[in-house]
């Protein structure tokens, strides 16, 4: 087992998205674009023989929650992923052992693997055929995350044609697209843990681009809303369930590789967006942003249609289960892998599991609100960016574009320095024998970044003000994307280590969470900007992102009291 396989969104991105889907956690760290980053390390502490049985074996390994039967939820303590009757208040994460049943007899109704090397198993395909689904499935990736902020340059030129002045609505055409990364993955998530991954990639890829052409075609700014929102929705597909198909794919330690592709996407897609969009915009017109969406997102989708295949593992042995029924007229025949819950269960906790996680569980809550309070502030300078630096520095839409540089280059040095810093702790302590999810949050990877984005925020603001050369802002907005990442990074490992079995839903409350706060935050960036001046209304800012940076230091030296007090037991 592999310690902190950060489990996006992204953005995984996002990632990405919920509860009990094998696919929510996957996409909730897509829309963060770490992934690669930390996945390379055994870990004695969370090795699969700690873990109570098959099902919840192969569920922690594939990064989604356990759906055991309702009868065993209430003697599980989340924060610990075991049961245990009698929580202790201390404890090293050794204690989170259990002593594993013999295996039952086995049921000659099981349907499971041909062996370890059934090619059957999307782990024994052949390195062609998996490189292949990574690539078109990356280009996906690329795509759906970088349609977030393509727009952005070509909000101006939007406002004169629909004849709309309103600032919230300037920044709510582009934010509400984030909107839909948080409502699609709670249905996305539980849908292809019924019909599986390949149908859910193609009928997302399919809607995002009929509703990126309907976004072409709107004449009225209700009308790009709406079909910008359900295209969000769509694009959060391949955020949500792309970890999950490379787990599916590759083991533990040769993941890394693999996610260091996926991740790009989230990453990069973001800013490469609006450093092309703005001459696209300036050249052609706002409406051909959403036509080269479609047509690129089209051709990807077309590929991925081609080379993809199931790689979902209850799915397949679900399928040979049901082939199998057929042949032989064993109507008892079943997958090894099937869910013991009805499809109306598993939707029904997609959505509940992690609300209730983040209304009661200290942690999940404290540190989705902070990461929502810097993802917030990051999709407010995107939605305002342009009208920044087109008004103080009379930048053209093309070169307004290129001022998003600075956060993209602020995010790629974060995630360099954390993917070798988070790995030498790691092994330090492991050479102690002392492994922690609280050494996820060491404060020489939490400070910096959690200082940073401040600092960026308070000059950034007054040296816009002042008109200031414009290579200044710039510079320190890349302070905004490295405390973005660092926080994202730190925050989404630990909780996926402090919460094993469950984290699906820790990871899916922090998502949702993080993704309303950035479509509905930067609706008062304007008329902020408006009120305040550029100078006061950074500083508000940045005082409220000061104002949170003790919680990710409080977790890092109180945490493991936190998860293991009995008072904090969330009980589903």
């Amino acid at each position: 087992m592999v310690l902190g396989r950060n489990r996006f969104s992204d953005y995984q991105v996002y990632s990405n998205v919920c509860g009990s889907s094998r696919a929510t956690l996957e996409s909730y760290r897509s829309h963060s674009p770490h992934s690669a980053s930390v996945m390379s390390l055994p870990n004695p502490a969370w090795d699969a023989r700690d873990l109570p049985n098959g099902q919840v074996k192969e569920a922690y390994q594939q990064g989604h929650d356990a759906d055991t039967k309702p009868e065993d939820l209430f003697s599980k303590d989340v924060e610990k992923g075991v049961r245990s009757h009698t929580p202790p208040i201390h404890t090293d994460e050794r204690s989170l052992s259990v002593d594993t049943p013999k295996e039952e007899e086995q049921d000659p109704n099981i349907v499971d693997w041909e062996g370890p090397d059934d090619p059957a198993n999307p782990q024994n395909w052949l390195p062609k055929k998996k490189w292949g689904i990574i690539a078109s499935l990356g280009a996906i990736t690329l795509i759906t995350p970088l349609a977030s902020s393509f727009f952005a340059p070509g909000v101006p030129q939007v406002l004169r044609t629909f004849n709309e002045t309103s600032n919230v609505m300037a920044a709510f055409v582009v934010s509400v697209y984030i909107l839909g990364f948080a409502i699609g993955p709670l249905i996305i998530a539980p849908m292809s843990e019924l019909y599986g991954r390949m149908p859910l990639y193609n009928i997302a890829n399919a809607l995002f681009v009929i509703f990126n052409i309907a976004c072409a075609l709107s004449n009225s700014m209700g009308m790009l809303i709406a079909f910008r929102f359900v295209a969000g929705c769509a694009g959060s597909a391949p955020l949500t369930l792309g970890g999950g198909t490379i787990a599916d794919m590759f083991p533990p330690q040769q993941r890394a590789g693999a996610m260091a592709i996926w991740s790009m996407g989230p990453l990069l897609g973001p800013v490469i967006g609006p450093v092309c969009g703005g001459f696209l915009v300036e050249k052609m017109s706002w409406r051909w942003v959403f036509w080269i969406m479609a047509i690129f997102g089209g051709a990807f989708g077309i590929v991925l249609l081609i080379v993809g295949r199931e790689t979902n593992h209850p799915t397949i042995l679900a399928r040979k289960a049901a082939a199998l029924r057929k042949e032989t007229g064993n109507e008892n025949l079943r997958s090894k892998l099937s869910s013991p819950l009805p499809p109306r269960e598993i939707f029904i906790r997609a959505i509940v599991r992690p609300m209730k996680m983040l209304c009661f569980s200290p942690i999940v809550s404290l540190m989705s609100l902070y990461i929502a309070i810097n993802y917030g502030i990051l999709y407010l300078f995107f939605t305002t960016v342009t009208f920044v630096f087109e008004g103080q520095y009379h930048f053209s839409s093309g070169a307004v574009g290129l001022c998003y540089i600075g956060v993209g280059v602020g995010m790629i040095v974060g995630m360099a320095v954390l993917g070798v810093m988070s790995d030498k702790i790691i092994r330090q302590q492991q050479a102690k024998g002392d492994v922690k999810p609280e050494h996820r949050l060491p404060l020489m990877l939490t400070l910096p970044g959690a200082i940073g984005l401040p600092i960026g925020v308070f000059i950034y603001g007054w040296t816009t003000y002042y008109h200031v050369h414009w290579i200044v802002p710039i510079i320190f907005t890349s302070f905004i994307g490295l405390g973005n990442l660092t926080a994202m990074m730190t925050i989404q490992t630990y909780l996926f280590d402090a919460f094993t079995i469950h984290a699906a839903s820790a990871i899916a409350a922090n998502t949702v969470l993080r993704s309303i706060f950035g479509a509905v935050l930067p609706l008062s960036g304007l008329s902020m900007y408006d009120a305040l001046g550029l100078g006061w209304g950074n500083t508000l800012l940045g005082f409220i992102s000061l104002i949170f940076i003790p919680v990710p230091i409080f977790f890092r030296y109180y945490g493991e009291r936190t998860r293991t007090n009995p008072k904090f037991k969330v009980q589903f």
